[in-house]
């Protein structure tokens, strides 16, 4: 007589995605890379396991991956297709996934030109970031992707990726920040520049998109963070009123500092004090000139950074400079009794003196 016997039975139509494995795909690893990776981890918690049933499973992975990759180039499409069965955080994973970036890799796309040549040239890429071709290919599609999609629409850049492509904040700001930085054509590819990381270039670029831009219109719908306000630009200007106060200037900024700097530090900003507020208010002038704009970061290396380097300056005694130079700016009369200039003022110098910290590295 046989005993009775039950079965359960469960039936899904979900796709099933396996992070680690999904993680491998994504970073360039060959489906064989990714079993050794994979058998060498398992073995330590199965003793013995067949890596032929590793292999099989991580090619099924890949097989799948491969299916729907072209919906990732597109992850709204990704959101209503209904070929492949997903759970709303899996899609949120694997689209965050996907459009990762590594800033080794990005730093080498800044101040080139998103073409066809320069994707020919990622082998060179790979081999000094120690990332693989097939993801720094992925990495310079996904950048020319979204530059291509969201340059030209109206309103923030930030938002308008996030609603294209359905990317996290953070991730958002720094392909926001890359099209800022390829829309103004800035100078980031010199020598001289070369010791800067893509983070430097990040702080910058979300520091003038925040300040720079027309901020009368920020919340507006048709808010564009990748141009700067040219009115702004040429209300700059107006700073040359601060070449006349120089002297009074000086005094207020090292009344600030005196019994905070050592004798050395103090002694060089003091006798170099001229030098570096005309080369900031001269900076400021000349914004307006597309030239002068798009060298603007070598310009400040070029003034500031190489200069302080030489002297050997703490990087809290160039914040302690900047903040000090700041705020006696608008003690003086000048500045006090205008409005609008302590405005234009804070403005221009809140942009500067964030990038100039970043750019110093001591």
């Amino acid at each position: 007589m046989s005993l009775p016997c039950e079965v359960a039975v469960f039936i899904s139509n979900y796709t099933v995605i396996d992070p680690e494995v999904f993680k491998l795909w994504v970073d360039g690893y060959p489906s064989t890379e990714a079993v050794n990776i994979l058998h060498k981890k398992e073995s330590k918690l199965v003793p013995n396991m067949p890596i032929e049933i590793l292999a099989a499973d991580v090619l099924d992975h890949y097989r799948t991956y491969n299916m729907f990759e072209k919906l990732l180039h597109y992850p709204v499409k990704l959101q209503t297709q209904i070929a492949f069965q997903l759970k709303s955080e899996i899609r949120n994973f694997l689209i965050e996934k996907y459009y990762d970036l590594d800033d080794s890799v990005v730093r080498e796309f800044l101040g080139k030109k998103l073409s066809s040549r320069h994707r020919k040239d990622l082998d060179e890429v790979s081999e000094k970031t120690n990332v693989s071709l097939k993801s720094c290919r992925r990495q310079f599609d996904n950048v020319k992707r979204i530059f291509k999609t969201v340059d030209d629409l109206p309103g923030s850049v930030v938002q308008n990726i996030k609603k294209h492509f359905l990317l996290p904040d953070e991730l958002a700001k720094k392909y926001g920040a890359i099209v800022f930085i390829a829309s103004m054509r800035f100078e980031t590819s010199k020598k001289k520049l070369h010791y800067l990381q893509f983070a430097d270039f990040f702080k910058c670029a979300i520091s003038m998109m925040t300040t720079w831009t027309n901020v009368d219109s920020i919340g507006q719908p048709d808010h564009d963070d990748t141009d700067i306000d040219r009115e702004f630009l040429l209300e700059l200007r107006d700073l040359r009123i601060l070449l006349d106060k120089e002297k009074e200037h000086r005094h207020l900024v090292f009344v600030q500092i005196k019994s905070k700097l050592l004798d050395r530090s103090y002694s060089e900003f003091d006798s170099n004090f001229r030098v570096y507020s005309r080369h900031l208010i001269n900076l400021a002038t000349n914004l307006h000139r597309t030239k002068e704009l798009r060298n603007f970061f070598l310009d400040l290396n070029e003034k500031f950074i190489e200069p302080w380097h030489h002297l050997n300056l703490s990087k809290a005694d160039v914040v302690l400079f900047l903040t000090a130079y700041t705020s006696a700016a608008l003690q003086l009369e000048c500045v006090q009794s205008n409005g609008e200039v302590k405005k234009i003022w804070n403005r221009y110098m809140g942009v500067v003196s964030e990038c100039l910290s970043r750019m110093y590295h001591h």
